[in-house]
This record gives C-alpha cells, structure tokens and sequence, in this order.
C-alpha cells in the first residue's frame, strides 16, 4: 500500500487557557512536525501537563470533546497512568526533533533515523486497537484509531504515523527550521523550488524583513 502524508490543516492557532503567546500554533504542515513544536526550544513546554497535553490533541482535530473529556476524567481517576503518557510523549517529541533536524544532514543521520524508527515502532507495537475513517461535525473525513484496553495507549499514533510516513515517502530532505536563530520550529517546505526559510512569513519572516529595512536604514544614514 502507498503511504500517503500526513497532511495537517488543523487552525493556524488555538489558546485553552493558555495566555495568548503560548497559542498553539500549527506551521509546521506534518502533524509530527506540528508536535515537534511543542517542545521548549522557544522557552517554554506547551505540553506542561496532561491536560496541556490533551488540549494540543483537540486543537490539532485529532480527538473530538467527549473523547477529550472522556481522556481528562480517566487522567483523574487514574493520575499515574496519565503522567506515563506526557512523559512517554515527551520521549517520543524529543526523537522526533532529533529527526527533524539531524536526520539528513548530519554525520550521526543513520543513526538518528534508527532511533526514531525504534521509537515508532515501540509506540506502534504496544497500541491494539481499530483504525477507522471518521466524519468530522464540519463534514470533513479524518483517519482515526481506537484504543482497546488501555485508552492513554493510542494518543501517539497518529503522531508516529505521520513520522512514519515521512521516511516511508522521503519527505526528510524537505524539513527545515526555521531561519530565526531565534526560533526552534521545524517544517515541510512544499514550495516548488525548495527554498522557503521562515516556519511562518507573520512572524518570522517579517521579523527578517524589518531587521534589514532597519539595517539599510543606518547604512544609508552613515
């Protein structure tokens, strides 16, 4: 069967309770990629909790309220189990930046792909359940998976799925990050001829185009 990539249009940004510079934002165009980002490269954890956790999954459109509510009732009931599955998130984020940023490029690049593939089939491997393709309210189709037993189990899929369809597809000579030192986030770059620099022109890109108007601001003044 031929993979096809985990394309990711969730909303460009979601805030539950969250303060509005800790959006959560979605530039990255791979699920995994969107994940990735989470992490505390730009000076904070996202995923700070469980429920931090079980919102990102709910503005990324891959659970739905009740199964939301369902997931944050069995969190309380059952804290230990969800405090494995934010730190076994946090494990599986972490190989996937490795991925995402030294997966091609670098001397150690075999081996980082080995890792993430360890990671991916370790989540894969202990996940039973039924995969089904799902109406969403706004009359869009989603693949999903359903978890037997052990409900926390099959959060990552879709995640490692995604990851999994970048190798398959040989998507990793197309990841970036961003060109801002400043900023850690990593994305696919689609464009045709290969050459986009900025996670998000809004942003970053304009960030760029401001420090050179004001560059040649002072060169033209001295």
């Amino acid at each position: 069967m031929t993979a096809i990539p985990a394309l990711h249009t969730p909303p460009t940004a979601f805030t539950p309770a969250l303060p509005r510079e800790r959006a959560f934002v979605f530039v990255g165009e791979r699920l995994w990629l969107d994940f990735v980002n989470t992490d505390s490269v730009r000076a904070y954890d996202v995923l700070r909790d469980f429920d931090a956790l079980m919102s990102w999954f709910e503005a990324a459109a891959l659970v739905d309220g009740e199964r939301s509510q369902g997931m944050r009732r069995r969190a309380r009931e059952q804290p230990s189990g969800a405090m494995a599955t934010l730190v076994d998130a946090r494990r599986v984020r972490a190989a996937l930046r490795l991925l995402a940023e030294r997966g091609t490029t670098t001397g150690s690049a075999d081996q980082v792909r080995m890792d993430a593939l360890g990671e991916i089939n370790r989540v894969l491997g202990r996940s039973a359940g039924t995969r089904r393709l799902e109406r969403r309210s706004d009359g869009t189709y989603a693949r999903t998976f359903v978890p037997v037993g052990d409900a926390f189990a099959g959060l990552m899929i879709p995640i490692v799925e995604s990851a999994a369809d970048a190798l398959i597809l040989g998507e990793l000579q197309r990841v970036r990050r961003c060109a801002d030192s400043r900023c850690g986030r990593v994305f696919y770059d689609s464009t045709k001829n290969g050459r986009r620099r900025w996670c998000d022109m809004a942003t970053c890109g304009n960030r760029a185009k401001a420090a050179r108007h004001r560059k040649k601001l002072r060169e033209s003044a001295d």
